[in-house]
């Protein structure tokens, strides 16, 4: 999958939280632990308007994957978060 780059900016003490977790296995680089709290900060705006069908466990499994294949820039995390209004 082709993504775009984006460049930001963290504390001091963010990156070394970041380092961390990549160092004790937690996640394989920055990069994978970055694109993991965007997923979830765009699932948790999405709390309330995902239905409640069951198995919600295994629902947001399913969303998570569907956004980890969708998301490609911030466009569409601008786009997503569009769908709850």
């Amino acid at each position: 999958m082709v993504m775009d780059t984006m460049q930001i900016r963290l504390t001091k003490g963010l990156i070394k939280r970041i380092d961390y977790l990549v160092e004790t296995g937690m996640y394989s680089s920055r990069s994978d632990a970055v694109r993991d709290a965007v997923r979830n900060l765009v699932l948790k705006d999405m709390v309330g308007i995902i239905p409640n069908k069951g198995d919600s466990i295994k629902e947001i499994r399913n969303i998570r994957k569907k956004l980890s294949k969708e998301i490609k820039n911030f466009k569409d995390v601008e786009k997503i978060n569009k769908l709850g209004d």
